[in-house]
């Protein structure tokens, strides 16, 4: 998450507000965090105030010498920790929300960039108020972790929390599938009634042992029901596949797997790796440069693609896949994570190209060159029904 950094004085416990860059909040203050340039005191009723003045004669609770105060905007939440961090919890304008509802896992992906936990404080009661202070009209929210399912019926809270505050949002809800091999787990989640709801789950080979080894568990067969109960009750299913040294090998094996076992699925997707946490750990067992399978991702997405199935490729460079799948290519990661390299400051293309991790920097395909022209072939992605 974006963070930016600042002197705390008078907060004690952690804060979180929503941002307003203007004076003018008369109800609901005490939710209220106001970002002021140049201000030397402190209005009464906020939570908290955010200036790039670092000391204020004041005992009300600011954040000072914040020189950054052009990343605010109007309706952000943010919270403000005791060592003077200001973490971004939402942003407005962004297209990549999602709400972080636990570290803990029952996975061990051997590429996981978010290292489980085993213990953590309750995050869902943060987790509701931030929901409540969302903006009413954001299109999309993401629940995500760790695994969210291990929440419980608490998942199913932070759900009717967004379906209350944020009406017309699409969720996507990140989970490794397991937990929906209960089927009246997976028939509660659908008694959710959400009229826009679909759950990515991710999945690294028609093997059993090599997905099993990958997650390290053992529970290719659990996921292997949770999503057939998932859609059994009519639950919207992404598929998700993480492309790494071993996974690519039978990417065009997994695809016709997919298309046989798993036709009610609305959306695959193939994924660069984020070279960070355990996939950094992992490295040398993980890495391979994305050029150097593009011909098992070109058979794998066209075979799903051309019987039907909505296919698409994240975290990738336009320049390094092939052309005949490019046009499958989209942009998927997060804002504050998201960069380019220098050599793709002069491409034609950049604005329709996904980038790469911030932590890629170092691990990138020795592939990538600017477009100096435009290329036809992005265009035209189908949409899932």
């Amino acid at each position: 998450m974006k963070q930016i950094n600042g002197y705390l004085h008078n907060i004690s416990d952690e804060v979180i507000g929503r941002i307003s860059l203007t004076n003018k909040v008369f109800w609901n203050r005490r939710n209220t965090i106001l970002v002021s340039r140049g201000r030397k005191s402190v209005p009464a009723g906020y939570t908290a105030v955010i200036t790039d003045i670092n000391k204020i004669d004041t005992t009300r609770p600011y954040i000072g010498g914040v020189t950054a105060l052009d990343e605010f905007c109007d309706g952000d939440v943010v919270v403000i920790n005791t060592k003077g961090e200001i973490i971004f919890l939402y942003e407005r304008k962004s297209l990549h929300n999602a709400i972080f509802v636990t570290e803990k896992c029952n996975h061990r992906c051997i590429m996981c960039p978010q290292p489980p936990v085993t213990h953590e404080d309750d995050k869902t009661p943060s987790n509701m108020k931030l929901i409540s202070l969302m903006d009413k009209n954001t299109k999309e929210v993401g629940i995500t972790g760790g695994e969210p399912t291990l929440l419980g019926d608490g998942l199913f809270d932070i759900i009717r929390q967004i379906q209350k505050y944020q009406p017309n949002a699409s969720i996507s809800l990140l989970s490794n599938g397991v937990r929906f091999a209960d089927r009246d787990y997976a028939f509660r989640l659908a008694s959710c009634r959400c009229k826009d709801l679909q759950v990515d789950v991710p999945i690294f080979s028609d093997i059993a042992l090599d997905h099993n080894r990958i997650v390290g568990a053992n529970t290719f067969y659990k996921t292997i029901q949770g999503l057939y109960n998932l859609a059994l009750f009519q639950v919207h299913i992404g598929l998700r596949i993480v492309v790494h040294k071993q996974t690519y090998k039978r990417l065009p094996q997994l695809a016709d797997y997919i298309y046989h076992n798993f036709p009610f699925v609305c959306q695959v997707a193939f994924l660069q790796m984020e070279t960070t946490g355990m996939a950094d750990r992992n490295l040398k067992d993980l890495w391979i440069d994305p050029y150097e399978y593009n011909e098992e991702l070109k058979q794998a997405v066209l075979l799903l693609s051309n019987r039907g199935i909505y296919t698409r490729i994240y975290n990738a460079q336009l320049c390094v896949l092939p052309k005949e799948i490019r046009r499958y290519a989209t942009n998927s990661i997060s804002d504050w994570k998201d960069t380019y390299l220098s050599e793709c400051s002069n491409c034609s293309l950049r604005e329709k190209c996904g980038g790469l991790f911030e932590s890629n920097q170092k691990h990138h395909s020795a592939h990538i060159n600017p477009f100096l022209g435009v290329d036809e072939d992005i265009d035209g992605i189908p949409s899932c029904n």
